[in-house]
């Protein structure tokens, strides 16, 4: 009795499995049919003009946008009619001021002066128009050149005096405070988003500098904080719409 012979099981043809993806570079290279890059995030991102993903400067959300302008509202509210949030803000700057030696605070508040402040800017300016990135540098000149036209109106409206100089007005908010946060984050936006840690160091120390040497209140430094932020939000948006 003859013995009926096994099928062998089907064996792989070369040349065969993608021969007609118009797509594909090289046999058995599993690319899409119509030669479109693989649907994968990291296929779709593009690089920053450092050569690394990232460079383009966070946009923050709504809620974070809306936080810090409620903020800026209550903390403006309680300046103009002295209440428990602005006399809690005195009673706190009271105790803080002269708690460390006077150059140190003076040279951490000069920090924010312009003529620190923005030649730092400046260059990073510099360097992003070198880097083809001409939008993103004139948003960030813009967000600077916005600070003073926010702070002066609020400081002669407010007309807040200072821990020191009860007789002088014009305190709320914080030019100084308001010039280090644009110019040194706006720098790391247009250098690398790396440098976003040291900006906010920066900023805090001058902030600090402020507080302790009694040059301002703490709200005054809280409330360019807050205005710093929406100013650089809006920066940061126009700079992606423009990239996008």
């Amino acid at each position: 009795m003859r013995e009926t012979p096994r099928a062998e099981p089907p064996q792989p043809r070369p040349h065969r499995a993608f021969v007609h993806t118009t797509g594909a570079s090289c046999p058995g290279t599993p690319h899409r049919s119509d030669g479109r890059p693989p649907h994968t995030p990291r296929g779709a991102r593009q690089p920053g003009p450092l050569g690394r993903p990232g460079t383009t400067p966070p946009v923050p959300g709504r809620p974070a946008l809306f936080s810090a302008l409620v903020a800026l509202a209550v903390v403006t509210w309680q300046v103009l009619v002295h209440g428990p949030l602005a006399r809690l803000d005195e009673r706190v700057s009271r105790s803080l001021v002269d708690t460390v030696p006077r150059p140190l605070s003076e040279l951490a508040s000069d920090l924010g002066d312009m003529t620190v402040a923005l030649p730092v800017l400046a260059c990073a300016m510099a360097y992003a128009v070198w880097r083809g990135r001409r939008l993103p540098a004139l948003y960030a000149g813009l967000a600077m050149a916005a600070v003073p036209l926010l702070v002066i109106p609020l400081k002669e409206w407010t007309a807040r005096p200072g821990p020191l100089e009860p007789w002088a007005q014009g305190y709320f908010p914080s030019g100084h405070t308001a010039t280090a946060a644009v110019a040194y984050f706006g720098a790391a936006f247009l250098v690398s988003n790396r440098l976003i840690p040291v900006a906010a160091v920066l900023t805090a120390v001058t902030g600090a500098g402020l507080i302790l040497r009694g040059f301002h209140w703490p709200l005054d430094v809280f409330a360019s904080l807050c205005l710093s932020f929406l100013t650089l939000a809006v920066s940061s948006t126009c700079t992606r719409r423009s990239s996008g």
